[in-house]
């Protein structure tokens, strides 16, 4: 038997060693397939898209449609390169220009490169519409999907009206996204039938059923939308807290048992459940009791609300209120649901339901229909602008009459508005005056009147003529911001083709005015050719200056990372003298990566991403002066990015994706004062920060983390699974760990350490889990009997958890419930609770899945064995089947297995003898005859390391016993792995939007205040409403609890400098000077480093303080006197001084319990030695006494050292209070920075 008539493991990835078995195209797109979905990612292939125009962002464009796996991308631009174009197509090269080499041809192979399962080419000459009705577009067999239009410019070759009109004919989406000056706007037209398949892209909800209820009648205090009091409801429980559904939603009934079985695959309507509660009753609905209470039966809730609302309405009554309406409030039973059933169904049929039951939530598609570009153009009355506030006040009017004007201008002059000519901008406000005054009357036309609140008004307004002036002025010149946003926003519009996601509604416009400071002729000229000419036009030649000088931390170069890079090489950052980018990034470049970080190719693979990304944009830039490092950056790492290092820079720019990071360069931009670029992306969503010093707040001031929400409960985890999620966190958190992580690095720790072992045993929560894992490794070394282990061995004992976990546990679990139910004569598998089935090592029916188990697990067991595995499959089960492996009789467990609901497990009596048991087994091995065993650290993207596959197995066995849905190889990795979706388009636009910022902190408009900058919280995949952006907040104010000052901010710090006069010197002076000069009355309990992660450490402790007054004295023959302070530091010291009190001067006991008094008296003296000499000596002298590390940790000392001889300041925080009357009020106070050199 050959691979390839096997009959098992063909979707597992472990077997796959030559490249001609791996689905390359699958691996590239495996995070996109975590956003879009495995039916959305196969009908992109579908998609052919037409881009015209390849300026910035006709490549933008094309790059996140390539990277997008659609099916084809055909690009017309047969203008020639010229210099100013390289200034945001990052394709051009000198020679291009040279040779005037059209545009769309010299960028061909480089976009072809970007991903070669992907369709691309041009059109070698200008297409006319018929090509929109071609069924054979790029030799694919189907026609065109959308046409995207880059430039306003292109309406001279190609009547921008009539192409729409010509692709609302053909069915195919029409895209404008142009950028001309500081101006932008996205057009958007499905045609007049479009179907939206998903309009959001959030997960649908699979709720749990735990309970079904029928009513005969709906109870008055039951409020369910459309359903009477006298008509029966079938009140469903759900087992989650909340089911996030709206009345009027639809789901599908599933996994329904019994004489409900026949619902499964029903479509049925559902109404949110509420209850009518009294006001008075002041209910807690976000207390436990209340989410307690909600778990009974429905009816038991109504009998409790009932007795309540009696209760308080006569109590209403009987305070002669009877005339007054009883106030009464609706309270929403987020774990309940009404079903709306068909007049012909009977509700009473529900009564039968015991378990099982699942909700799945279904989106019905959405039927929508668009206008086109002209109507649009025409009756658009308040066009949609990027800031919310700007379009509720109606500046898109300018932006719209401004497009339609340009349009009519180029038909009247057969030329566009020139650069800086004021002729052209005359005549452009004149074209606006003109069309406004036109649609004055037109019902629901775009014209210059006043809007309030996002309504027009129907009263004219002057048009904005500067405004106007300068969309003509600049209409030549384009950014290399703007066109990334544009590039990732008009290509997620194309994909929205496939049905996934909701298009905007239709235009959105936006303009960034601050960028044009200084409109001075002399300064915005280009007096030579140049790459940033657009860029000089704009925002002038000091701009481009001071660009040049710039120095830029950029920390991260993944999917952000790259398109930043491109970012700064577009716009000559660093490539001034003085100037110049770091980049840092520890990863290396994978397969997954190449999706969406667009500066790695297949050949980068393997190689370091900051590396490769910083040849890739010097190759487009060579003036950049740019540095790559493979450096983490944190707190041990501060010796290479020292307060040189940080000193030197004018910023840090983030593009990272996890929160500690994120928090840790926000503090350092804190303490140096440098303003910090953040961005993330998860899917189509993203969002991005601008953090100023002194003038906005930070990331620190945010409560972000990267915790887990929504724990799911041990217990049902352990025994009581019933969602496909439940069986891959068990796989992850319990096989995967116990077996090849967790329980090999114990194994580990007691073969190397054995007394370390015992030791940190004591300490620990899975102290008998450790034992027994322990144990079961030491028995597979005895059955080797002594020889090495091999592969046959590995199978077997990967037979016998296969047997234990999958067979023996589930009928232990059956087993101790029917004893249960027997003896309690309640039904146990009630709800939720699904009665499991073993597994059968007999089952012919469930071989295959079998078969993979073993494979996988074997081959992670040789992983962690360092035994060589065997990878073909056929090899493997004949090597199986000549084992004559044997399933073993089952009997009844002596010991019930736990069957709490409790989070915790509950520990059997003779929990503490079994693990004195097993402590007494291990201590009788000889460690040192033992075999290494090599931990397996998880990793998801290594196909042939078997992580992923022996999930799946796992997963879907475990699946298979409780009758639960099977979960696709993908689903368990992104699941288990953690895999946080990601696309280009998003990655793009968000880029985008922070290039756009970064040129405003060139240009030092934070002088201008907070409100010149923008942050964005921007979803792509749902509509026009979800493009939010906003002037970042305000720092956040810290209350100190003085009444001067009341209050600071976290930018704000005290300065004491060691070299001033007056300034204090030593702890004693430095506690003086907090309490008598800087805010007088305050008294001081404790001083430390406010940035060391010991936080037992300090410099000065008042209660170390306090031990001055201690004092022990002792006198011959008599009981010592001890400070009362003594007995709490020393409570052992109590026993003894009592019996020198009571024993006789003669007696020899006295000895033992004098020596004890001795032993404290020289410990409290050296304690205030110890701390007088600190107290009194220099405040970094403390420092390094207090948190130097041990010299026996020799390379964290030698580190300290570092640091130390580099830096003479400490960054202290100080603890204090104050006493206001009897009351001891804490203080809060800003960092200190203590200089002392």
């Amino acid at each position: 038997m050959t691979a390839s008539n096997c009959t098992w493991g063909d979707w597992m990835g472990s077997w796959k060693t030559n490249a001609a078995d791996v689905d390359q195209e699958a691996e590239r797109i495996d995070r996109q397939k975590a956003s879009f979905g495995e039916e959305t990612i196969s009908r992109l292939k579908d998609l052919n898209v037409l881009i015209l125009g390849c300026r910035g962002v006709g490549v933008e464009t094309a790059k996140n449609l390539i990277l997008s796996n659609v099916g084809g991308v055909l690009i017309v631009d047969e203008d020639p390169a010229k210099m100013a174009d390289r200034g945001s197509n990052f394709y051009l090269t000198n020679q291009h220009v040279k040779d005037a080499t059209p545009r769309a041809e010299a960028c061909l192979e480089e976009l072809k490169t970007l991903n070669p399962f992907c369709k691309v080419d041009i059109c070698r000459s200008s297409p006319t519409t018929e090509l929109l009705s071609s069924t054979n577009v790029l030799s694919s067999g189907r026609g065109l999907a959308a046409v995207v239009v880059t430039s306003l410019e292109l309406h001279s070759k190609f009547n921008l009206k009539e192409w729409n009109q010509a692709c609302r004919a053909h069915g195919i989406a029409f895209i404008l996204a142009v950028n001309h000056g500081v101006s932008l706007s996205l057009f958007s037209d499905f045609g007049t039938s479009h179907e939206i398949l998903d309009a959001t892209g959030e997960p649908t909800q699979t709720l749990a059923v735990s309970n079904i209820e029928v009513l005969e009648s709906k109870p008055k205090l039951l409020e369910i939308d459309g359903f009477s009091d006298e008509k029966p409801v079938v009140v469903v429980t759900v087992a989650q807290a909340e089911h996030g559904l709206d009345d009027g939603d639809i789901v599908t009934l599933d996994d329904m048992r019994g004489e409900l079985e026949s619902w499964n695959g029903r479509q049925v309507t559902v109404k949110r459940v509420a209850i009518a509660s009294p006001n008075a009753a002041k209910l807690d609905t976000s207390g436990v009791a209340f989410k307690e209470a909600l778990k009974l039966p429905t009816s038991s809730v109504l009998a409790n609300f009932e007795r309540q609302y009696e209760f308080y309405k006569e109590q209403h009554e009987s305070s002669g209120n009877s005339d007054k309406k009883f106030p009464v409030r609706s309270i929403t039973m987020f774990n309940r649901l009404a079903l709306v059933l068909n007049e012909d169904d009977k509700p009473s049929a529900f009564g039968t339901y015991q378990a099982g039951g699942l909700l799945n939530q279904l989106r019905p598609p959405i039927q929508t229909s668009y206008q086109s570009f002209a109507d649009t153009l025409e009756r658009t009355p308040v066009p949609q602008m990027l800031r919310g506030e700007e379009w509720e006040l109606g500046h898109g009017i300018e932006n719209h009459l401004a497009t339609q004007a340009v349009l009519d201008f180029y038909d009247t002059n057969q030329h566009w508005p020139r650069l800086h000519n004021d002729d052209d901008a005359k005549k452009m406000v004149e074209l606006c005056e003109t069309i406004s005054e036109k649609r004055q009357s037109m019902d629901g036309a775009c014209w210059s009147q006043k809007i309030s609140w996002g309504f027009p008004s129907g009263e004219s307004r002057d048009l904005d003529k500067k405004r106007l002036e300068r969309f003509s002025r600049l209409f030549a010149t384009e950014l290399t911001g703007f066109c990334a946003f544009l590039g990732g926003a008009a290509a997620q519009e194309v994909l929205k083709k496939s049905g996934k996601f909701t298009p905007i509604n239709q235009w959105i416009h936006h303009d960034e005015e601050a960028l044009v400071v200084d409109e001075c002729p002399s300064n915005t000229a280009n007096l030579q050719q140049s790459r940033y000419a657009h860029q000089i036009s704009i925002m002038g030649q000091d701009f481009q200056r001071r660009a040049a000088q710039q120095n830029v931390f950029l920390v991260g170069c993944g999917a952000l990372g790259c398109e930043y890079l491109k970012g700064l090489a577009l716009m000559g950052i660093g490539t001034g003298e003085s100037g110049k980018v770091w980049v840092t990034d520890m990863d290396r470049i994978e397969v997954s990566n190449l999706s969406r970080q667009f500066l790695f190719r297949q050949t980068d693979v393997g190689h370091p991403k900051s590396v490769r990304g910083a040849l890739a944009v010097q190759k487009w830039n060579p003036a950049m002066n740019i540095e790559a490092l493979e450096r983490k950056v944190g707190d041990d790492t501060e010796d290479f990015f020292d307060d040189a290092f940080w000193g030197k820079l004018d910023l840090c720019w983030n593009a990272l994706d996890n929160v500690q990071a994120r928090r840790y360069t926000d503090s350092k931009c804190l303490l140096y004062s440098k303003p910090l670029l953040e961005s993330g992306t998860l899917g189509t969503k993203c969002n991005h920060e601008v953090i100023l010093p002194y003038r906005t707040s930070t990331y620190n001031d945010g409560n972000e983390n990267d915790d887990q929400e929504n724990q799911i409960a041990m217990c049902t985890l352990r025994s009581f699974p019933y969602l496909p999620l439940h069986c891959i966190e068990f796989a992850k958190q319990s096989y995967f760990s116990d077996y090849f992580e967790f329980g090999p690095d114990q194994y580990e720790t007691f073969r190397n350490d054995a007394a370390s072992f015992f030791e940190q045993l004591e300490s620990m929560d899975a102290g008998v889990s450790s034992l027994t894992m322990i144990s079961s490794f030491l028995e597979m070394q005895k059955q080797s009997g002594g020889s090495k282990l091999d592969l046959a061995l590995l199978i077997r004992v990967a037979f016998d958890r296969l047997i234990e976990d999958y067979r023996t546990s589930i009928l232990n679990l059956c087993h101790s419930a029917d004893v249960m139910e027997k003896s309690s004569g309640k039904k146990f598998w009630t709800g939720t609770k699904r009665r499991p089935r073993p597994v059968d090592w007999n089952d012919a029916e469930n071989k295959a899945a079998l078969m993979e188990y073993l494979y996988s697990s074997s081959g992670l067991y040789a992983s962690v064995w360092q035994v060589e595995c065997i990878r073909d499959r056929s090899a493997f089960e004949e090597l199986v089947h000549s084992l004559n492996l044997q399933q073993p009789e089952w009997s009844p467990p002596s010991e019930a297995v736990s069957l709490n609901d409790d989070e915790e497990e509950a520990g059997s009596n003779d929990e503490a003898s079994k693990v004195e048991n097993l402590k007494g087994d291990l201590y009788k091995i000889d460690t040192s005859t033992l075999p290494p065993a090599c931990p397996q650290e998880f990793e998801k993207d290594d196909d042939l390391n078997f992580h992923i596959d022996f999930l799946t197995c796992a997963t879907n066995l475990r699946a298979w016993n409780y009758d639960i849905r099977s979960s696709p190889r993908h689903t368990v990795k992104v699941t288990a792995g953690r895999i946080i979706p990601a696309l280009a388009t998003t990655t793009a636009m968000v880029c985008g939007l922070v290039d756009i910022e970064f040129c405003k902190l060139v240009l030092q408009l934070q002088s201008k205040g907070r409100d010149v900058f923008l942050n964005s919280n921007i979803n792509l995949a749902a509509g026009s409403g979800n493009f939010t952006t906003f002037c970042p907040d305000p720092p956040v104010p810290i209350l100190t609890n003085l009444s001067t000052p009341k209050h600071f901010t976290s930018w704000d710090k005290i300065t004491i400098t060691i070299s001033d006069d007056g300034a204090p010197k030593t702890v004693q002076q430095l506690v003086q000077y907090i309490d008598t000069t800087l805010f007088p009355g305050v008294v001081v309990d404790r001083i430390f480093d406010l940035k060391s992660s010991n936080n037992s450490a300090s410099l000065y402790n008042a209660m170390d303080a306090l031990k001055l007054d201690w004092e022990i004295t002792t006198e011959e023959g008599a009981a010592p006197t001890v400070s009362q302070g003594v007995f709490v530091q020393w409570p052992q010291l109590r026993m003894a001084v009592q019996m020198l009190g009571r024993l006789p001067p003669q007696s020899n006991q006295r000895k033992v319990f004098e020596k004890q008094v001795d032993t404290v008296k020289k410990a409290l003296d050296g304690t205030k030695d110890t701390f007088q000499k600190s107290f009194e000596g220099l405040v970094q002298d403390a420092h390094r006494q207090a948190y130097r590390p041990s010299d026996d940790d020799k390379d964290d000392v030698l580190y300290f050292d570092t640091i130390y001889a580099k830096r003479k300041y400490l960054i202290l925080g100080v603890d204090c209070h104050v006493v206001d009357g009897n009351e001891k009020k804490d203080i809060h106070l800003p960092p200190i920075e203590f200089t002392f050199a």
